[in-house]
């Protein structure tokens, strides 16, 4: 018998400089609206439902280095962002304040670095 608590995963959290900043891109690049909106902290949510993105300001965030080089802020998480289209969503991604990263080491997936700095993956099956 599982004797396990219920539990629900509701979203993934990442910290920035300025929680709204952050928010407004990944609402230009997902399309997603804010279900709270705070001047700290502020949560988008996926329309089909599932867990959302949040975002909270820390006042002594500091940017992650990618790729990971010893003695540098390395990323503890990264977004994994499944597209149709590699070409038209990394320009789609560029038109929304992404930056293309400088190493790109798979065929299939574009890395790409947030304004915040934290890197995100767009990929294709």
């Amino acid at each position: 018998m599982d004797e396990r608590p219920q539990m629900t995963m509701t979203g993934v959290v990442l910290d920035a400089p300025d929680a709204r900043e952050l928010a407004a891109f990944y609402q230009r690049l997902l399309g997603w609206s804010a279900t709270q909106d705070e001047t700290d902290w502020v949560v988008l949510g996926a329309p089909g439902g599932g867990a959302g993105l949040s975002f909270q300001t820390e006042k002594l965030y500091v940017r992650p280095v990618w790729p990971a080089r010893p003695g540098e802020p390395q990323m503890s998480v990264h977004l994994d962002i499944r597209v149709e289209d590699l070409e038209a969503a990394s320009a789609h991604a560029t038109q929304a304040g992404a930056t293309l990263a400088g190493f790109q080491p798979q065929e299939h997936v574009r890395v790409f670095l947030d304004p915040a700095g934290h890197p995100f993956c767009l990929y294709v099956d």
